[in-house]
C-alpha cells in the first residue's frame, strides 16, 4: 500500500534536493502568503452592496470588485507558475505581493474619496495577482522539506487557501462595518505589507538555475480564452444569457481555448504541459478542482442567500432575513472545520492509501449540500451544513496538492499546481453563476432552491466518482494470461 509519506519520498530526489530539517520561520510566512492572498481576494464579495451604495453605482456594476480580482486571479495563475518554476521564483513572490499591496492602496484610496470607481476596480484586479502566488508557495515548500513532514505541510498550505477565505468574509464584513469600506482595504493593506516584509526576509533563492522559457503566445491564447469564458459565465445573469454578447464571449472564448490546447499540445517547452495535466494521479486531482470549485462557490453564495433573504423581494418561500454580519459569520463553521478535514485526510491516507482522499472528500462535501437542500429553514442547520461543507472542502482541496506533486517532476511543481488553480478559480466562477442562474431558472421560490442544491451535490457525487472508478480499477490483482499448451 501506497502511502502519502511514501509518495513524498520518492519525489523528493533530483537537483535541488530538499532539506531534511523544517524552518518553522519559512512555514510560518508560507501559511501567512496563502492565507493573507485568499482573505485579500475575499475583499470583494462581502462588500459588493457597500461598494453599490458608496460609488453610487448598480450593484450589476459593483459586482465588478469581485469579478475582476477573479479573472486576473485565473489568467496569472499559470503566468507567475511558469515565471516562478527557476531562479526568478523569490522575485516573482516578492513581485506579486508588491502588486496586491498596490492594489489594496488604490482600493482603499478610492473608497476614501468615494469616487473613482475605475481606481476601485483597478485596485481589486491587481489584488488577484495573489491568486497565482499558491503554486509557487508550494513549490517553496518542496524544495524545503521531504517526507511526511514534506505532505503534512503541503496539506496546510493547500487548505490554508479554503479557510482564509471563509474567514476573510466574516473578518472583511465585521471591519467594514466598524471601520468603513476604506477601513477593510487598509485593513487588508496592512496584512499584506506585513506579508511582503516576511517574505522579504525568508523565501529562498530556487535551487534551478536553469531559466525558465514562457511561451507567451499560448500565454495570450489562454488569457483571452479564459477572459471571454469567465466573463460569459460571472455576467451571463445580467446580460442576459442568451445575449448575442454572452454567446460571443462564450464561444469565442472557448474556440480560443481549443486553439490555445492545439497549440500547447505541439509546443516543446508550452506554458502548461497538458500531457503532465492529464496523466494519471493527475488528471483526477485537475477534474476534481473544478468540479469542488463549483460546489463550493455554489454553497457559499446560496448560503448568504439564505442567511440575508427574508421571504420577498425576487427569492420566496425561503430565507432567515438576517444581515450581513450574519451572513458572514455562518462561514465560521465552514473555515475552522475546513482545517479539521485536511487533518482527517493525512489520517485516513496514512491508514488505508491515498486513492480514497478525493472520492471521500467529493462525497463529504456533496452532503453538505444535500443537508442543506433538506433542511434550511433554521440557523443552526445552516451551521451544521457549513460545517459539514467545511470538513468535505478542507477533505478535498488538501489532498489536490498532496496527490499531484509527488507525480510531477520537481521544475514543473509550480506550473502544474498553477494549472489546478487555474481550473479551481474557473470552478468557482461557474458555480457563483450557475447556483444563481439555476435558482432563477426554476422560480426562485423554495422548490427552485432544493432542485439548484440538489444538482451542485450531483456535481460533486459525479466528481467523487469519476476518481473512484480508476483508483479501483488500479487496485484489482490483473488476471494471469494462459500458457498456450504445446
Amino acid at each position: 500500500m501506497r502511502t502519502i509519506s511514501g509518495e513524498f519520498a520518492d519525489a523528493a530526489t533530483g537537483p535541488g534536493s530538499p532539506t531534511t530539517a523544517g524552518d518553522r520561520r519559512l512555514l510560518g510566512t508560507l501559511a501567512l502568503i496563502t492565507t493573507v492572498t485568499a482573505v485579500v481576494s475575499s475583499l470583494g464579495a462581502p462588500l459588493v452592496p457597500e461598494i453599490a451604495a458608496t460609488f453610487d453605482v448598480p450593484l450589476v456594476s459593483a459586482q465588478w470588485a469581485l469579478t475582476a480580482t477573479l479573472l486576473v486571479g485565473a489568467v496569472c495563475a499559470p503566468l507567475l507558475g511558469r515565471w516562478g518554476s527557476g531562479p526568478w521564483r523569490r522575485p516573482v513572490m516578492l513581485g506579486g505581493l508588491g502588486a496586491v499591496l498596490l492594489g489594496t492602496v488604490l482600493s482603499a484610496i478610492s473608497a476614501a474619496v468615494g469616487e473613482g470607481f475605475g481606481l476601485m476596480v483597478a485596485g481589486r484586479a491587481l489584488q488577484g495577482i495573489g491568486l497565482g502566488l499558491v503554486p509557487l508557495a508550494l513549490a517553496v515548500t518542496r524544495d524545503s522539506w521531504v517526507g511526511e513532514e514534506l505532505s503534512s505541510i503541503v496539506a496546510l498550505l493547500s487548505v490554508t487557501t479554503v479557510a482564509g477565505a471563509g474567514l476573510g468574509y466574516p473578518v472583511t464584513a465585521s471591519v467594514a462595518e466598524h471601520l468603513g469600506l476604506a477601513g477593510a482595504y487598509w485593513f487588508g493593506t496592512l496584512l499584506v505589507a506585513c506579508t511582503l516584509l516576511a517574505a522579504w526576509r525568508d523565501i529562498p533563492a530556487a535551487s534551478s538555475d536553469e531559466r525558465p522559457r514562457v511561451d507567451l503566445v499560448g500565454a495570450g491564447l489562454l488569457s483571452v480564452g479564459m477572459v471571454g469564458v469567465l466573463l460569459a459565465v460571472s455576467q451571463g445573469e445580467r446580460w442576459g444569457w442568451l445575449s448575442s454578447v454572452v454567446l460571443t464571449l462564450g464561444f469565442g472564448g472557448l474556440l480560443v481555448v481549443f486553439a490555445w490546447a492545439r497549440w500547447t499540445w505541439r509546443r516543446a517547452h508550452p506554458l502548461v504541459d497538458l500531457r503532465l495535466a492529464v496523466r494519471p494521479g493527475v488528471g483526477g486531482p485537475n477534474l476534481v478542482a473544478s468540479c469542488a470549485g463549483v460546489g463550493m462557490y455554489g454553497l457559499l453564495t446560496l448560503v448568504v442567500l439564505i442567511v440575508q433573504s427574508d421571504g420577498g423581494g425576487p427569492t420566496t418561500g425561503f430565507g432567515l432575513g438576517l444581515g450581513v454580519s450574519a451572513a458572514g459569520l455562518v462561514l465560521l463553521p465552514y473555515a475552522v472545520l475546513s482545517v479539521l478535514g485536511a487533518r482527517v485526510a493525512r489520517a485516513v491516507a496514512a491508514w488505508v492509501g491515498t486513492q480514497v482522499l478525493l472520492p471521500i472528500g467529493c462525497t463529504v462535501f456533496a452532503s453538505s449540500l444535500l443537508f442543506l437542500m433538506l433542511w434550511h429553514d433554521a440557523l443552526w442547520q445552516v451551521l451544521v451544513a457549513m460545517g459539514i461543507g467545511g470538513l468535505g472542502s478542507g477533505f478535498t482541496f488538501s489532498s489536490l496538492a498532496v496527490l499531484i506533486v509527488p507525480r510531477v517532476p520537481v521544475a514543473e511543481t509550480g506550473s502544474a499546481m498553477a494549472f489546478n488553480q487555474l481550473l479551481r478559480y474557473l470552478g468557482f466562477s461557474v458555480g457563483s453563476a450557475l447556483s444563481v442562474a439555476l435558482l432563477d431558472l426554476f422560480g426562485a421560490d423554495d422548490q427552485a432552491l432544493r432542485h439548484t442544491l440538489a444538482i451542485l451535490a450531483a456535481v460533486c457525487f459525479a466528481a467523487g466518482l469519476a476518481v473512484a472508478v480508476p483508483a479501483v480499477t488500479r487496485g484489482r490483482p490483473r488476471a494471469r494470461r494462459r500458457r498456450p499448451t504445446p
